[in-house]
């Protein structure tokens, strides 16, 4: 059995809504049975008594308020044999919100699908130079973006600014369209537990990574932190410290900081590590707006070209020979 045609349920807790709606309703049924059946007397009070002279009655309910709570009663025992409502029951429509969901989305895309399509045929850089587009990409953006990034594509704490030229994983058309599509996991791993370093060696790191972009710092500890991090972290974000954006490791030498670029902030990163989730949105949203929300976020400022595809290579030509 299932509730809303959605969730299977077992027979105990279908009936167990079975047994509780019916019980509610009932319920009302008899409450106003009975107050309709009860003996009051005319004009009796209840002894309660406001601004000296304000008394209350114990009258009947009106009728027309009772008549109106049996229809209510009433519409409650049809609309459940209608709709779901009785446990795993379907009712007599067989209605379910899945089934209402995908028919609405159906008829959007019937309705609005060849606006979206009509772009797919265009590269990303020629879509991002459309007006039309571009509306219609920032609406996208607001909707399902906005809520991390924020309505102006700035980011915040643990949420990169999607306007200027620092991208993890690469800002070109394809690059963007990929994150967009599968989702990006991001994970510094922890180093402040042993056998890597130790509370102490961990602020000695921060210190000669704070150097590198020109944050306060104690000179020796970034002179100690500089063969930590060589150990530690070089495999990753690079002996320079420049990081691989194509594999998601950040540049430590910029000025630019996901998480923040306190003192703190930083010790505690290297020392618990952090893991970001990029959800994917490529099954969701479909082709035809995947493209114009690429085209949208890459023409923000810090859209980055795709490299120039290689020149072909000429086939090499079998030598002449001379003939006698």
């Amino acid at each position: 059995m299932n509730l809303n045609n959605t969730l299977d349920l077992p027979a105990f807790w279908s009936m167990f809504v079975l047994v509780v709606t019916l019980v509610s309703v009932v319920g009302c049924a008899i409450f106003l049975w009975i107050q309709g059946a009860a003996k009051f007397k005319a004009n009796e009070v209840t002894g309660h008594v406001w601004d000296e002279d304000l008394s209350e009655y114990n009258n009947p309910l009106p009728n027309w308020w009772r008549y109106l709570f049996y229809i209510t009663v009433i519409f409650g025992f049809v609309y459940f044999l209608l709709y779901p409502g009785y446990g795993g029951y379907k009712g007599f429509f067989n209605w379910s919100m899945r089934d209402q969901y995908d028919m609405e989305m159906k008829k959007a895309e019937q309705t609005y699908g060849p606006k979206f399509n009509q772009f797919l045929k265009q590269d990303v850089m020629t879509v991002a130079a459309n007006p039309e587009a571009r509306e219609m990409g920032q609406r996208l953006f607001l909707t399902y973006c906005a809520q991390c990034h924020g309505s102006d594509a700035g980011g915040g704490p643990g949420f990169p600014n999607l306007k200027d030229g620092d991208w993890l994983w690469g800002g070109t058309p394809e690059k963007i369209k990929e994150t967009i599509v599968n989702g990006r996991t991001g994970v510094m791993t922890p180093k402040g537990v042993k056998p890597d370093m130790d509370a102490e060696q961990v602020k000695d790191v921060v210190h000669y990574v704070r150097s590198l972009s020109g944050l306060s710092n104690d000179s020796a500890r970034a002179q100690r932190g500089a063969e930590l991090f060589q150990q530690a972290c070089a495999a990753c974000h690079g002996a320079d410290a420049k990081g691989n954006p194509d594999a998601g490791y950040p540049n430590l030498t910029d000025k630019i900081w996901l998480h923040g670029s306190s003192e703190a902030k930083q010790i505690e990163i290297v020392t618990k590590g952090i893991t970001n989730q990029m959800p994917a949105f490529g099954e969701f949203l479909g082709e035809a707006k995947v493209h114009l929300l690429t085209a949208y976020v890459w023409g923000l400022g810090g859209g980055q070209k795709p490299a120039p595809a290689a020149a072909p290579v000429a086939a090499e030509q079998p030598a002449a020979t001379e003939q006698k």
